[in-house]
């Protein structure tokens, strides 16, 4: 996994380029309990595939936000 200063740019990024939607759910997510860390809660396989998508990001083996929203608009737009 990377360094933390870069998986923060990561999600910088994200956050700056995300919708209100979006926004508005990682705002309460991290509202929920922000004393408890909700990593230690979740199952090894989870946080296995979390880890496998942080690579993933970080060597540029990602999809644009707007590119899956085109391949996927008639799924978004019921």
């Amino acid at each position: 996994m990377g360094s933390v200063n870069a998986m923060r740019r990561d999600v910088k990024k994200y956050i700056d380029t995300a919708d209100e939607k979006v926004v508005k759910m990682v705002h309460a997510m991290l509202e929920v309990d922000a004393e408890n860390d909700w990593w230690d809660g979740m199952p090894d396989n989870v946080k296995k595939d979390v880890e496998v998508a942080l690579v993933e990001s970080e060597n540029g083996k990602v999809t644009p936000h707007e590119e899956v929203q085109k391949r996927y608009h008639k799924w978004l737009s019921k």
